[in-house]
């Protein structure tokens, strides 16, 4: 719950950062929508994540109190915006994974992780058709616009792995069938976004390596600015209620 709630809070973050900045005010409004879903869905994992282990913490304190590496949000989602087509690129792949994994959850045992599973893959379908439709508009669109959304593929391309990766938490859990692992999503995922990317007259890409380490809490170094104003205003006000 918490590494699903880091993936959504670190990307609604990142999202947020284009209000006023987008290329069109639809874009401002859309992504800025988007965000508020993002959010909402780490207002839920994060206080399951704080009755399951215990501690009694709530959302606020998980998103506002952990030090950087308590967060195990996958390095994609935390990639910093670039350009309007590196953040499209971004979003077409967490996007079709989230989608997937979310439709898994729905059939999870556990009542209230399914509905919201359930409730959160019909949101989720909302933002894919988003950046399937950039994918296409800019892939199809002008020479720049292009070259630009192929630069953005090759850049996120390497982080998208992490998405997919099994280590003992997830092994444990899809074992016992508590939640479903992500591993077996990859083969669809791979056949969505090929779809799309081809059908934008690009190509996906084939990188050389991948990136890891945001599971485990091992982060970029542009991180550290995220987290820092995410948390900023709870620094201040330490304690303050609203």
């Amino acid at each position: 719950m918490l590494r699903l709630g880091d993936d959504a809070l670190v990307l609604g973050q990142r999202l947020c950062a284009w209000i006023t900045r987008a290329p069109l005010i639809e874009e401002d409004l859309a992504l800025s929508n988007i965000a508020l879903d993002l959010v909402g869905h780490a207002r839920t994992l994060l206080t399951l994540a704080g009755r399951l282990d215990g501690t009694g913490r709530t959302e606020d304190d998980l998103a506002f109190t952990r030090r950087e590496r308590d967060f195990g949000n996958a390095l994609l989602t935390e990639l910093p915006n670039g350009d309007f087509a590196m953040t499209v690129a971004r979003q077409l792949a967490y996007t079709h994974y989230a989608s997937l994994h979310y439709e898994a959850l729905g059939d999870c045992p556990d009542p209230e992780l399914a509905a919201f599973g359930a409730r959160a893959a019909k949101e989720v379908a909302y933002h894919r058709l988003h950046a399937d439709r950039w994918v296409r508009q800019l892939g199809l669109g002008t020479a720049e616009s292009a070259r630009r959304m192929q630069q953005g593929l090759e850049r996120v391309w390497p982080y998208t792995a992490e998405l997919f990766d099994e280590d003992d938490v997830v092994r444990r859990l899809a074992a016992t069938g508590t939640v479903p692992s992500p591993a077996p999503l990859r083969p669809e995922w791979e056949r969505r976004v090929t779809e799309v990317v081809t059908g934008a007259g690009l190509t996906v890409p084939t990188p050389s390596w991948d990136a890891r380490g945001g599971r485990s809490g091992l982060h970029t170094e542009e991180f550290t600015d995220l987290v820092g104003e995410l948390q900023s205003v709870h620094r201040q006000f330490s304690g303050g209620t609203w």
